[in-house]
């Protein structure tokens, strides 16, 4: 998220660089650059907040899962013995 900060950063000076380069007047340049900023802004809101919905939403998948050694699930029980029939159970 970081270079994408900067690089909006760098436009919103750029921008207006370039618009009073090519002659609009130093008040259209700051409303571009005002503008810029805002829609930047706004942006790394939303950015943030759809980055941590998705850390969320993954620690909401793996928190159902135990540990490498739980106890629970299929092979749970992987140590003990079915006899069959008469047959004694070590």
């Amino acid at each position: 998220m970081g270079d994408v900060v900067r690089w909006a950063a760098f436009s919103c000076v750029l921008v207006p660089v370039v618009l009073v380069g090519y002659g609009t007047s130093l008040a259209g340049a700051g409303g571009a650059a005002l503008g810029l900023a805002a829609v930047t802004g706004v942006c790394r809101v939303l950015l943030r907040q759809s980055e941590r919905g998705a850390a969320r939403q993954l620690a909401e998948q793996n928190g159902g899962h135990r540990g490498r050694h739980s106890r629970t699930g299929t092979g749970a029980h992987r140590g003990v013995r079915h006899g069959s029939g008469s047959t004694p159970v070590d």
